[in-house]
């Protein structure tokens, strides 16, 4: 199986990445760090393609994704965050992660779903966050492009589910990453990166639309955000009085 990892050289693309390193597999791994991609190409026993391009560079990316050709299965990882502030996102910032967190993913697809479609099968895979659910008064750049990115999922899907495409959208909680390491407060339900990963995998291969999880913070984000309004602004502003 061919498979494409975007943001691999670290956290959940790397380790998406040791899982599929199977002798059946062949894995192209894209990301904009060459040294650290080419340690971890070092560690797979897999035929390995790695590609070294700024995520935010669209047109440098598009000419390397359609020098790929054909490929079973696009697992769109690369993302960014800013951290949590009340303070107002510069715009420079904003763009940044949109640019990566969303704009990015349709960046990767737009020469790949031609493909994808003229041979009637094939898997994406977009990790989206549990943070997508309720944006945070704290993290709106961050929560607002993961639920744009779920709105785009949801899309692709649609559009794509006749030609026997596989879309799945992934909603991890807080999992033991760089990105994560970088939050100054206590993060609940924190997973560790080898369990977050295994979880991904098997739903992948369970072929689920969607999975969010861990199933209890989950469940706990939900029914926060099915709480009356004025209720669920008073408990948002406790929450983020804590973490901010």
């Amino acid at each position: 199986m061919k498979i494409l990892i975007t943001g691999a050289s670290s956290g959940i693309g790397a380790a998406l990445a040791r899982r599929y390193a199977t002798s059946d597999n062949h894995l192209i791994l894209l990301a904009r760090d060459r040294s650290r991609l080419q340690e971890l190409q070092n560690t797979l026993s897999c035929k390995v393609d790695i590609i070294d391009v700024d995520i935010c560079d669209f047109d440098l990316l598009q000419e390397k994704i359609k020098e790929i050709g054909f490929v079973d299965m696009a697992i769109l990882n690369a993302g960014i965050s800013i951290g949590h502030s009340l303070e107002v996102t510069p715009f420079d910032d904003f763009k940044r992660l949109y640019d990566t967190n969303l704009l990015s993913y349709h960046a990767v697809l737009e020469p790949l779903l031609p493909k994808f479609k003229e041979q009637r099968s094939g898997t994406i895979v977009f990790i989206s966050s549990l943070a997508s659910i309720i944006t945070m008064p704290s993290s709106v750049a961050y929560s607002s492009s993961k639920r744009a990115l779920n709105a785009y999922a949801e899309g692709v899907r649609y559009k794509y589910k006749p030609y026997g495409i596989d879309v799945i959208n992934i909603l991890p909680g807080f999992i033991d990453t760089p990105l994560t390491q970088k939050n100054g407060f206590s993060m609940p339900f924190l997973m560790s990166l080898e369990e977050g990963s295994k979880r991904i995998v098997k739903a992948i291969e369970r072929k689920k639309r969607i999975y969010a999880f861990p199933l209890r913070f989950y469940l706990m984000i939900k029914t926060i955000d099915l709480l009356p309004h004025g209720v669920k602004e008073r408990l948002i502003a406790y929450i983020v009085s804590k973490k901010v």
